[in-house]
């Protein structure tokens, strides 16, 4: 198994729970949750072995209507 990428998807105001939504009919992620802050949304993503990680968040998330913004934050180690 390859190590998570965590996503925070920042929405446009009102569209959380859409985008939400349209993220888990992707089913691209192990685990989608509401925040608090900066960010309405962080997705954890095993990405596929081998996969250029930019093609696949952009593959991924490109066209969820409501995104106004990402960051990706990638993982090394678990310790």
């Amino acid at each position: 198994m390859t190590t998570p990428l965590f996503v925070q998807v920042r929405c446009k105001p009102g569209t959380t729970y859409d985008v939400a939504g349209q993220i888990n009919l992707r089913e691209f992620h192990s685990e989608l949750y509401s925040t608090s802050g900066e960010f309405d949304l962080l997705v954890k993503i095993y990405p596929p072995e081998g996969r250029d990680i930019g093609h696949f968040v952009d593959e991924s998330f490109g066209g969820i209507e409501g995104i106004e913004r990402t960051l990706t934050t990638l993982t090394f180690k678990a310790f």
